[in-house]
C-alpha cells in the first residue's frame, strides 16, 4: 500500500497524455476570478504553468532530479518568453483543460504550444519558450536523455 499523497493515490492528478498532447483539467475557483466573476488574466498564467509542469512530470522529468544535476550541475527550466492570446473568459465552477504540446526542442530551448479550452471552445492560446539554465542563469544545452523524452511525446 502506498503512502497518502503519492502519485499512485491520484493517478490522474497530473493529467494525461493523449494523441493531441498533454491534457490537464483545472476547476475554476473563486480565488481565480476578479470582481466581475471571470477568471483574472494572471490566473491563466498559473494554469499554463501547471500544464507545463505536469506535462514534463508525466514525461518522467522531475524538477527534483534536475536540481540534483543530470548534467553535473543543478539545472532548471525558466520561462524566457510567453505570447498569450485571451479569446474568451472562463467563470467560477467551469472546468477547463490545459493542452500542452511541444513545437520544437533545440539547444537549450523548448518551444511549447498551449491552449486552455472549455469543451471545444478555445479560451486562451499561448506559445511559451522555456530555457534550461544553470544556477547562474546561463543557458545549458538540453541533455540527450531529456531531448529524447520530449521527442517521444505526442505532438
Amino acid at each position: 500500500m502506498s503512502q497518502a499523497g503519492t502519485p499512485e493515490d491520484y493517478p490522474h492528478l497530473a493529467g494525461r497524455h493523449t494523441p493531441d498532447g498533454h491534457v490537464l483539467p483545472v476547476r475554476i475557483y473563486f480565488e481565480d476570478t476578479d470582481f466581475s466573476g471571470v477568471v483574472y488574466h494572471g490566473s491563466y498564467v498559473r494554469f499554463l504553468e501547471r500544464g507545463r509542469s505536469d506535462y514534463v512530470r508525466l514525461l518522467g522529468v522531475h524538477h527534483s532530479e534536475l536540481d540534483a544535476g543530470e548534467t553535473g550541475e543543478p539545472i532548471a527550466f525558466a520561462v524566457h518568453r510567453m505570447e498569450i492570446d485571451f479569446k474568451r473568459p472562463a467563470r467560477i465552477d467551469d472546468v477547463v483543460e490545459v493542452l500542452t504540446r511541444p513545437k520544437e526542442v533545440r539547444g537549450a530551448r523548448i518551444l511549447l504550444s498551449q491552449t486552455i479550452r472549455r469543451g471545444h471552445e478555445i479560451l486562451v492560446e499561448a506559445v511559451v519558450t522555456v530555457v534550461l539554465v544553470n544556477r547562474a542563469g546561463r543557458a545549458q544545452r538540453i541533455p540527450e536523455s531529456l531531448a529524447l523524452r520530449f521527442a517521444a511525446a505526442p505532438k
